[in-house]
């Protein structure tokens, strides 16, 4: 076997601590800013969703390079796995420089087209910390790449330990800019940069100065290889616009809920943080699933590939259930720490219990599961599934329920499960086939 179940705890218990501890600092964040009033929260989250949507830009390049240096390490052949390493990072740094130049220059334009009938309160918010974040986009872009990598390698605790220093920074710089310097917005607008421009230094610095099976020794060059970077869009691009498509949704969701009125922007933005939580297990078995599926790819074992694939998702499965009992039973208390209004209190508990409850059952099937069809390049069908599934069954649900039944925050979150269930028995039909093993 490639992988003992020593060699998985190693992969999967950094990355857990590592998804816990940036969900922990963002749920300080929200309660700092929250300090600063209900419309700053709002601002916050509506800019959060776009700056997602960047994330998941870079995030789908970074699962690109990752699942390719996989293959090639699978393959024996670290040479060829630096090098697709280093034409990840080249790219990743065009395409964020590109992306910040056109937000710093039509970040008003942008803002008044997505979310224009919000409060000026909370339209100035949100201006403010989408200009100054969007000096961090390309720092993101290279240390999100790079951990990729890191992951690839089956090294998580070295992306642990920088992400404990991001956010580290992260929390005392809201501190000092939110409560001490009173700059509120901002100042959790720069402290975040400044946290995402450090870690991107560290964890590049690292690349140049480490003996591993990939690192950028000899690699640095403004040349790009086509060969490289054609394998590495082959499964980035269709990921790429999968994650784009998914969060220009989510953006155009949040339009929707932000004519619901301030307090449903403000519910909606607490049970993004909590429900992260409920998944949080999921989301590091799903960065530890798409590495060690490459690797068996690479090594043309697809028995190993479906022998991790039903354990990590089992392992999933059982985590989110028991966080989701304590969602359920704990929810009115856990909601005490962000001062809502008994308004938005009341309907934060009715969302957050839905999506506990719904997340057992469809939450892994539907995210985890395809990451084995994408580090074995069935990345077209994928895509497909997800961009259908999405606008048809969450968006179009979601003003179904809103406008003809009044179901209000309530009902969007309930197409985002009803989105879950389709996907899930879509995926799993086409992983329990073979098509999926012919792609590499």
């Amino acid at each position: 076997m490639l992988y003992t179940n020593k060699d998985l705890r190693k992969l999967i218990i950094p990355l857990v601590l590592e998804q816990l501890l940036a969900i922990l600092v963002g749920m300080v964040d929200t309660v700092m800013i929250a300090g600063v009033g209900e419309a700053a929260v709002s601002g916050v989250s509506l800019v959060d969703t776009i700056n997602i949507l960047i994330i998941n830009i870079t995030a789908a390049l970074a699962t690109g390079g990752a699942v390719v240096a996989g293959h090639f390490l699978g393959q024996k052949d670290s040479a060829n796995a630096s090098k697709s390493a280093w034409q990840l990072v080249l790219f990743s740094i065009w395409l964020s420089v590109i992306v910040t130049i056109v937000f710093m220059a039509a970040h008003r334009p942008l803002l008044s087209a997505i979310f224009g009938q919000v409060e000026a309160e909370v339209m100035e918010s949100a201006t403010t910390y989408l200009v100054i974040t969007a000096i961090s986009i390309c720092p993101l872009a290279i240390y999100n790449s790079c951990a990729a990598l890191f992951r690839a390698m089956n090294d998580s605790k070295t992306t642990m330990l920088i992400a404990i220093v991001m956010n580290l920074i992260n929390l005392v710089g809201n501190a000092i800019l939110i409560y001490g310097v009173k700059i509120g917005v901002a100042g959790a607008a720069i402290a975040t940069t400044l946290s995402r421009i450090v870690a991107a230094a560290i964890i590049l610095f690292l690349m140049f100065h480490m003996e591993k099976e990939i690192n950028f020794k000899g690699q640095a060059t403004w040349r790009v290889d086509l060969t490289l970077v054609k394998k590495i869009l082959y499964i980035g691009i269709p990921n790429g616009m999968e994650n784009s498509l998914f969060q220009l949704g989510k953006i155009l969701l949040l339009s929707l809920i932000s004519t619901f009125g301030t307090y449903a922007i403000a519910a909606n933005a607490v049970c993004n943080t909590l429900a992260s939580f409920n998944v949080l297990p999921g989301q590091a078995i799903n960065l530890a699933l798409l590495s060690v599926a490459s690797m068996c790819i690479g090594a043309g074992d697809y028995e190993q590939v479906r022998y991790y694939t039903k354990k990590l998702m089992w392992i999933a499965i059982s985590f989110t259930a028991a966080l989701s009992v304590v969602i359920v039973a704990f929810s009115p208390w856990i909601l005490k720490i962000y001062q809502l209004t008994p308004q938005t209190e009341s309907l934060a508990i009715e969302t957050l219990r839905w999506h506990a409850v719904l997340a057992v059952f469809f939450w892994v099937p539907s995210f985890t599961l395809p990451n084995t069809l994408r580090a074995a390049g069935d990345v077209i069908w994928s895509m497909m599934i997800a961009i259908v599934s999405m606008w048809v069954f969450r968006i179009g649900f979601a003003y179904i329920f809103s406008y003809y039944f009044a179901g209000g925050l309530l009902g969007v979150w309930i197409a985002m499960t009803i989105d879950w269930a389709f996907r899930a028995i879509c995926y799993g039909i086409r992983y329990h086939g073979h098509k999926w093993e012919r792609f590499v």
